[in-house]
């Protein structure tokens, strides 16, 4: 039987990724806006230090998974380095069109588009958890 893409662990993905997201965000934010670091090493360290979270808190309350091995582990890496890649790498390029009209500092743009990279990362990064790194056999 075919499963579903969005059936209840959608909900608790969710709810996981908005207490993710505050933790990874706020990193990514500081990094970026306080240290002034580039875009590429702040998101990169939102998202190294949230997979970590993720990793624990999705593999017990989303898709309560059973497995304990390095093959878990190495999937959802993957799987986490693929989505990123993917996200922020459509987000830039996708908000700067977007917004290039509006002449809006560098600044400005790069941290919408890590706003916009976030939300496109959730949505493929569910489908790649689900399916992928934490498919049950």
């Amino acid at each position: 039987m075919q499963q579903r893409v969005f059936d209840k662990s959608f909900l608790t993905f969710m709810v996981v990724g908005v207490v993710n997201t505050l933790f990874g965000t706020a990193i990514m934010f500081v990094l970026y806006n306080v240290f002034g670091c580039s875009y590429w090493v702040s998101s990169f360290c939102d998202y190294f230090f949230g997979s970590i979270l993720s990793y624990f808190l999705n593999k017990h309350f989303t898709f309560h998974y059973q497995g304990t091995d390095w093959r878990s582990i190495m999937k959802f890496a993957l799987n986490i380095i693929i989505c990123y890649l993917i996200a922020y790498s459509l987000a830039l390029p996708l908000t700067r069109m977007a917004l290039e009209s509006m002449h809006l500092s560098k600044v400005v743009v790069e941290n919408i588009a890590m706003l916009v990279g976030t939300g496109l990362f959730m949505v493929i990064n569910y489908v790649g958890q689900k399916f992928f790194a934490f498919k049950k056999h």
